[in-house]
């Protein structure tokens, strides 16, 4: 296999790469900043997302595409940019990965963003977000994205999609949102958690051999999540603690009150450049659920399978702090 792998330089991106390269594919790693640290036999290539004739360049050879390529955040003045990304790049990218290579399969990474959350229960990949959700920029975008690849599917190309849900681990460099959240606690600057709050936390690692799965196993036009295990809030941060070598923060912050929190330090900070605050407005409305998820559909079909959140999270706590 000779696979393109965009958003390499990414943290999930950058795993995928090294899984394929492990795997014995031939690698293309593929991002505006050439990629490093990869393993030997990775082509690095720096190229733009929205560049269709560097995109065509770098897909030459290739019958394998893994799209990670996107903008991960939750800052307002980031919203040009995410629908540029995630929307307009990837409809390029399908678009360029239509040409070519007969036989050409697509993995199109999502988000657990775009399956739910669900009221009362773990959202699958037969659900949707809840309408009011789609007014934060990234989940919006990141929904267009999927239906293009989608769309794509149902008219001939070779496109699945995974969904991860929360991934944590080494590697988290930038970091995304996820990683700062593992880093504050590590770290001693979170003094809270989000009462009632829950996540589904999965080692990255394992989300990126269930890229290789999905490329192998899956079908063309279906959805995956890519999990790991769902915690309540309270659970995540002391286990990040406990790995750190920390006390757990022990006050619970109702969502409401950490919703008005929000909105006083997003008004008080303003739309333009990025928020230094622990709460991000966007950050804490996607919270108002807890964000739980059943990857039965993955584990079943395409023997996906996962380590414990404890490890997952120790690792990525460890990796925060430089270890």
């Amino acid at each position: 296999m000779r696979a393109l792998v965009t958003g390499a330089a990414g943290f999930i991106g950058g795993h995928v790469a090294t899984a394929l390269a492990e795997a014995g594919a031939e690698v293309r790693a593929f991002d505006r900043r050439p990629p490093t640290g990869l393993p030997p036999g990775v082509e690095p290539v720096a190229g733009d997302l929205l560049d269709p004739a560097g995109l065509g360049r770098a897909l030459e050879g290739c019958d394998a595409v893994f799209h990670l390529a996107a903008l991960y955040s939750y800052d307002r003045a980031d919203a040009a940019a995410m629908q540029a990304v995630n929307v307009d790049g990837t409809r390029l990218l399908l678009d360029a990965a239509a040409r070519g290579e007969p036989g050409r399969r697509i993995v199109h990474t999502s988000s657990c963003g775009t399956c739910g959350p669900v009221s009362g229960r773990a959202a699958t990949e037969d659900d949707a977000p809840p309408a009011w959700e789609l007014s934060v920029p990234y989940k919006r975008t990141k929904l267009e994205g999927e239906r293009l690849a989608l769309r794509a599917a149902s008219e001939g190309l070779d496109v699945l999609v995974v969904n991860p849900t929360t991934p944590v681990g080494p590697g988290d460099r930038r970091p995304t949102p996820t990683g700062k959240m593992v880093a504050d606690v590590a770290r001693g600057r979170a003094r809270a958690h989000l009462a009632g709050g829950a996540l589904n936390i999965v080692a990255v690692e394992d989300v990126a051999a269930g890229h290789l799965l999905a490329h192998e196993r899956g079908q063309r036009g279906e959805r995956y999540l890519l999990g790991g295990e769902n915690l309540p809030m309270r659970e995540v941060f002391a286990l990040v603690a406990s790995a750190a070598g920390r006390r757990p923060p022990r006050i619970g912050v109702p969502w409401r009150l950490a919703h008005v929190a929000a909105r006083v330090a997003d008004a008080a900070l303003g739309t333009v450049g990025r928020q230094p605050s622990l709460l991000v407005l966007d950050e804490v409305r996607l919270a108002r659920e807890p964000m739980t998820f059943d990857d039965s559909k993955a584990r079943r079909e395409l023997g996906y399978r996962s380590r414990p959140a404890a490890e997952a999270l120790a690792a990525a706590a460890r990796a925060a702090l430089g270890d």
